[in-house]
């Protein structure tokens, strides 16, 4: 299994920004970010694919997020900006895909999840 770290959380007020960070370990095609926030499912958020197969955004991200991976030093990150209250929510980064769409959670890998609350 691919093993994956996440960093980068915390507490920012309404229209900030932050960067998330997961540090991975191993060969994954595909790999995403994903979220859940109080009392909801987890959605797919952001999602990468090598080799020329390009980034997947969920409507919600689309204009204020931005995915990428740096293979050089093995991270995926995920900048937001323009953070609004519900972003609030644990978000978790996801490797090899088996299937489906990638933002859907089929995943065999995933992270920890980090915090990420916004305050209006």
């Amino acid at each position: 299994r691919v093993q994956l770290v996440s960093s980068g959380g915390g507490s920012v007020p309404t229209g900030g920004s932050l960067r998330l960070s997961c540090r991975f370990s191993g060969y994954s095609h595909c790999m995403a970010w994903f979220r859940e926030g109080p009392g909801k499912e987890r959605e797919g958020v952001a999602a990468v694919c090598s080799g020329g197969d390009g980034t997947f955004y969920a409507d919600s991200a689309k204009g204020r997020f931005t995915v990428a991976q740096d293979n050089a030093k093995n991270t995926l990150y995920l900048q937001m900006s323009a953070l609004k209250p519900e972003d609030t929510a644990m978000y978790y980064c996801a490797a090899e895909h088996s299937g489906g769409s990638v933002l859907s959670a089929q995943y065999e890998s995933w992270g920890q999840g980090v915090q990420v609350t916004v305050s209006s």
